[in-house]
């Protein structure tokens, strides 16, 4: 209809366009550089990968030497999102966000894909040690393509000697975290990206135990692989459909809201269809669904976060993706103790449906696309 139609297609505001000096601020990543973030954490947490098997034969100590490996390791993986994240805001314009982002997240899905595929198969032929050199040696494979045809030599170089050091080379531009933590739209990206995390981390963990105890004769091959092979082209065909909303003139926050009813708000719905079917197709209809419609995050409050603060877009997913990760580990533990006490998957699924929804309703209530890290001139923004 004409009149919703122009309701969306209002000018984009000034503040969500980037100005030459926003261009280039980089409070995060200025020293090294996004890419180089990313190259230099791959190759460290590939190498504990595939020396973590070796850790297990270390006598008395092997236990402490294995946490301490997973531990640096989840550290190491941490930056990954923020850098890039960062990356990305100052190299993709707003109109081809969402797609690139889509593109890069199905990454995700194709690692777990890969792993839960080939790993299961390594498991049972050649025994645990084996998952751990596959997966580690993938990514030092990639770290040395990159390294090899995608990175400049002298640059690498500079970044591991800025490392070693602890010296910035460019000095940091001043970005204003008192407004930047004040604005409602940030805590609302927060949330929103702390219950997509949450709930993702639900599903990953338990879903596998939930098909092996509720269809005890199916094949592990089919829940591990299925639902994250649809669910890479639905990362990318969201990035697609969102960046094309956007180029036909709707609002920028209006795409990403959408993007959000779907990730949050509808892959929630079969969620809770999971926990009320005694058919394994239709289980893994719903699985497959759940999973895959929680990619259109990827075009909702991941760019998000980059249209709100492109100058400091790593820093500020950093910290959401941190919360993430803590309601993450509380949520497991939680859909674990409600199994015990309950007897009943559908309270693990009505714990992911809650948790999509209160992030969803806090973002489509306080949630903006207008950008909040430009230091006030003349009023308090």
């Amino acid at each position: 209809m004409p009149s919703q139609r122009s309701s969306l297609m209002q000018p984009v505001p000034a503040e969500t366009r980037k100005t030459p000096s926003a261009a280039a601020e980089d409070t995060r990543w200025s020293s090294i550089g996004g890419e180089k973030v990313i190259l230099l954490s791959a190759s460290a947490w590939g190498f504990i990968t595939v020396t973590t098997p070796l850790l297990a034969h270390l006598g008395s100590g092997h236990l402490a030497f294995m946490t301490f490996s997973r531990i640096l390791t989840g550290l190491l993986q941490g930056v990954y999102f923020p850098a890039l994240t960062s990356l990305l805001s100052q190299r993709v314009q707003e109109s081809e966000r969402a797609f690139t982002y889509s593109t890069v997240g199905a990454g995700s899905q194709v690692g777990t894909l890969v792993t839960g595929g080939i790993g299961s198969v390594l498991l049972d032929q050649c025994g645990w040690q084996s998952v751990f050199y596959f997966s580690g040696g993938l990514t030092l494979l990639w770290a040395y393509y990159v390294y090899r045809y995608l990175l400049n030599e002298k640059d690498f170089v500079l970044a591991l000697g800025v490392l070693a050091q602890g010296l910035p080379v460019t000095k940091p531009s001043k970005v204003p975290w008192r407004q930047l933590f004040r604005k409602a739209s940030v805590w609302a990206a927060i949330c929103s990206q702390l219950s997509s995390a949450c709930s993702f981390f639900i599903l990953l963990s338990w879903l596998p135990t939930f098909f092996k105890e509720t269809f005890p004769n199916s094949k592990g091959w089919v829940f591990n692989v299925v639902p994250w092979l649809l669910a890479i082209p639905a990362s990318l065909f969201s990035g697609f459909i969102s960046d094309r909303l956007i180029s036909q003139g709707y609002r920028v926050i209006m795409v990403r809201k959408f993007m959000q009813v779907m990730g949050l708000g509808l892959s929630s719905i079969f969620a809770l269809c999971l926990g009320h079917t005694t058919s394994f197709l239709k289980a893994m209809i719903f699985a497959s669904a759940s999973i895959g419609f929680q990619t259109f995050n990827h075009s909702g409050i991941s760019v998000n976060i980059q249209d709100l603060a492109p100058s400091c877009a790593g820093f500020l997913f950093g910290v959401a993706n941190t919360a993430g990760a803590l309601a993450g580990v509380v949520g497991v533990c939680l859909g674990g103790y409600l199994i015990e006490t309950t007897g009943s998957w559908t309270c693990v699924f009505h714990l992911v449906a809650i948790i999509s929804n209160l992030g969803l309703g806090t973002f489509l209530v306080f949630g903006k696309a207008q950008r909040v890290d430009l230091v006030p001139t003349h009023e308090d923004l």
